[in-house]
Parts: structure tokens; C-alpha cells; sequence
């Protein structure tokens, strides 16, 4: 008879040793049987034992078996669902509205549309033009008649050409031109944003608008008296308090959307409070 050992040997393969597990097989030293008395007592043992068990079984097998079966049906029976079934608490998402006026400023849309959209924006934000060029307008036509769109001002510090940039939007405005004025001015954002960093000359703007067929000196005359630096000062610090910290920051019935989002994240919240979900 063989019996089969692992031998575990170290071979060096240049400096990283290899542990090899190798299996041998190994020859007994006596290969004869040798039957000796004491090994037919210990196997008469094991039959008396044998017997012992069977007799156990026929006397008190049937008894035996039926409490057996009775525990597991009383067991599964404990297991199985009362009916009332415990749903874990789901924390509610909370909304917070805020009373952001809307009278006097620029708008689009019915007075009366459900949605109130107030964008809080500068004309040489690059994220502002990202959502005027890639969902703004497809929000209007997702929403026909349903939205209400306000313009409000914050230009930032340092975009030389913001403040102006809302003043010439502004003063378009009292030729009843302020939303041509602000598609030009995002369409022409590269030239707000010159290489120089350079505050645009006035001729910029009275060239965007003669190409609206403004008048041109009127045009200028409200620019360079800065007829509505205080009006856009005004929109800054209410901003500021409000705590609105970038740029575009918007307000959809008063509920927040930071950022040049998606149209799906407005139309997940324009849907939940056209359906009166949220409260």
C-alpha cells in the first residue's frame, strides 16, 4: 500500500524564492498484512455496536421520527410573515421657497403662466451662455404657455464687461428691444471675453445696437448717464443676501436650481410642482 505526502521545497530563482509544493508517492515499509487477535476483538466490537444502534432504531424509530417532523413545521410555521409587513421610514425631501419679486423686471412669458422661472445671470459668464445656448429655449418649447421666464443681474466682479453688458441690455429695453439685445449679447460672449480683458468701448455696443435698428444716440445717451447702474446695484445685494453665491442661479417658483443644469433637472421639478407635488 502507498500513501501520497506533500513535500515542500525553496528553489531560488535569481533573488526571489519560490515556494514549490511538490507530491510524492511514498512506499509503506511493510507492504504485508499481518491479522492479529487483538484486531478481531476491536472488530467484534464494532458489530456489537452496530446491532445496538438498529435494535434503537426499530423500537423507537416511528416515535422518534414524528417529533422530528414536528419541529420543523412548528419552526417554518414561526417563520412565516404575520401580514402586517414593517416598511422602513423614507426621509422626505425638503423644499425650501423663497419670495423672489419679479415685478419690474425683464420678462417673457404669460403673467399668469404656473411656472415662474427668475435667473439670476452675467452676459460674460460662460456657464450662463452654456445654459442660454443648450437649454433655454428647449425648456420654453417644453413648456408652452406654462412658463413665466425673469431676468435678474448679477454680474460678477471680475467680468470687466458684465456691468456694461447689463446696462446696454437695459437700456435696449426702453426701446422695447431688451430681448434682442440679450440674444446679441450672448451670441457675441468671444467678444465680451477679449483675450486683453479690456473693458469694450462704448462703439461696441452702440454697433449691436444699430444692427436692432435702436436709436443709436438714445442708445448711448442711457449708457453713458448709467441710467441703470443703480437698478442692477440693487439686483446684486439683493442677491447677495438671498446668500446666491454663482452664477446662473436660478428660481423655479421659488425653489433653487444652482448651475447650468440639464433640461431633464428642470423638468423633474417643473413636473412635480405642475402636479401640486411639492409643498
Amino acid at each position: 500500500m502507498s500513501t501520497k505526502t506533500k513535500k515542500t521545497t525553496s528553489v531560488e530563482k535569481g533573488t526571489i524564492p519560490i515556494i514549490v509544493e511538490a507530491e510524492q508517492t511514498m512506499p509503506d515499509a511493510d507492504e504485508t498484512i499481518t491479522f492479529k487477535r487483538s484486531h478481531f476483538y476491536s472488530v467484534l466490537v464494532v458489530l456489537a455496536f452496530a446491532v445496538g444502534i438498529l435494535v434503537g432504531y426499530v423500537v423507537w424509530g416511528r416515535g422518534g421520527t414524528t417529533a422530528a417532523a414536528e419541529v420543523p413545521a412548528q419552526a417554518a410555521a414561526a417563520q412565516q410573515p404575520s401580514g402586517q409587513v414593517a416598511e422602513a421610514p423614507t426621509a422626505q425631501p425638503q423644499f425650501v421657497r423663497y419670495d423672489i419679486p419679479t415685478e419690474g423686471y425683464p420678462s417673457l412669458g404669460p403673467d399668469d403662466a404656473p411656472i415662474t422661472i427668475v435667473e439670476f445671470s452675467d452676459y460674460q459668464c460662460p456657464f450662463c451662455s452654456r445654459f442660454h445656448d443648450e437649454t433655454y429655449q428647449a425648456l420654453l418649447d417644453a413648456y408652452p404657455g406654462q412658463i413665466r421666464f425673469v431676468y435678474r443681474n448679477l454680474p460678477l466682479s471680475f467680468h470687466q464687461n458684465a456691468q456694461m453688458s447689463a446696462e446696454a441690455a437695459l437700456c435696449a429695453g426702453d426701446q422695447n428691444a431688451y430681448w434682442e439685445m440679450h440674444e446679441v449679447l450672448f451670441a457675441n460672449q468671444a467678444s465680451l471675453n477679449n483675450p486683453e480683458g479690456t473693458t469694450l468701448e462704448q462703439a461696441v455696443y452702440n454697433q449691436y445696437a444699430q444692427e436692432l435698428n435702436l436709436d443709436v444716440t438714445t442708445f448711448e445717451g442711457c449708457m453713458t448717464s448709467h441710467k441703470f447702474a443703480q437698478f442692477i446695484e440693487e439686483d446684486m445685494a439683493f442677491s447677495t443676501n438671498l446668500g446666491v453665491q454663482s452664477t446662473p442661479t436660478f428660481f423655479v417658483n421659488g425653489l433653487a436650481i444652482v448651475g447650468a443644469q440639464p433640461l431633464s433637472s428642470f423638468q423633474q421639478l417643473i413636473d412635480k410642482e405642475i402636479a401640486g407635488e411639492i409643498p
